[in-house]
């Protein structure tokens, strides 16, 4: 089930660039907010001067959502391309062009599995970092490499042995409790953002996630991200309709 986003002034795309007409479904966001779409996002930039659709393009870095409709100069297309936006268009583009490439974008997305849910924290591999709505956590690399690897298969337990071999890339024991300090300095962050008992000890040694930390959205929306707040500035409110569809109602996978 495709999901895609629309950003623009109006709520709907127009019929050209309107997806729905090759089954996907048109995500509103949760609760508006763009900060828990792992999706594409197609977005209708005409209005936009230069430095707009630069920052708009910003916003949204590192996350690579954005098909930018709209940029008429070449030389931006590139520049745009260069920072990391997953395509940039001119307004003439049609509707199979525009399919194709969405499903390329999309298809890119399954390649890695790039984010995971626990409880209500995303996890982002190419942070390598863990947040709660907007705030990150500010996670050592190590202490988000234990965490990734406890969500491989929650609730499975995983010794100190094999933390330091995933995680440290040591088949040796080192004469140091370098575990055990992490996943100390991971609890006391885990905690800053409400989820202080994600990670457990077990009596048997080792750790695992807990199993009252499931993989979904959490029920509170987001807190908003970069995105919004661009768009909200913009005049772009992050408002959802009465009836809005949101990917994060349908997602019940660990990975996006």
């Amino acid at each position: 089930m495709p999901f895609f986003g629309w950003i623009a002034p109006g709520a709907e795309p127009p019929p050209q660039w309107d997806l729905r007409q090759h089954g996907w479904h048109l995500c509103h966001g949760n609760d508006g907010c763009r900060a828990d779409c792992h999706h594409v996002l197609v977005c209708d930039t005409r209005g936009l001067s230069s430095n707009d659709q630069l920052a708009l393009a910003e916003a949204d870095r590192p996350a690579w959502r954005l098909i930018m409709i709209g940029v008429e100069k070449p030389s931006l297309r590139a520049k745009l391309l260069n920072m990391g936006c997953a395509e940039a268009l001119p307004a003439l583009t049609g509707g199979p062009e525009l399919l194709a490439r969405v499903r390329r974008v999309n298809d890119m997305f399954g390649m890695l599995p790039r984010w995971r849910h626990v409880g209500n924290l995303t996890l982002d591999l190419f942070h390598r970092d863990a947040r709660r709505g907007a705030k990150w956590l500010g996670l050592h690399p190590r202490e988000f490499g234990v965490l990734w690897r406890l969500t491989d298969k929650p609730g499975e337990l995983v010794s100190r042995q094999q933390l330091l071999k995933d995680v440290w890339r040591l088949n040796h024991e080192p004469e140091t409790n370098s575990v055990e300090v992490h996943i100390s300095r991971l609890r006391s962050k885990l905690a800053s953002a409400g989820a202080s008992e994600i990670v457990e000890t077990s009596t048997d040694g080792g750790y695992r996630l807990s199993d009252d930390a499931p993989f979904m959205f959490a029920k509170d929306p987001p807190e908003g991200d970069a995105l919004d707040g661009y768009l909200r500035a913009i005049g772009w409110t992050c408002d959802a309709p009465d009836q809005p569809t949101s990917c994060a109602a349908n997602l019940s996978n660990t990975v996006s």
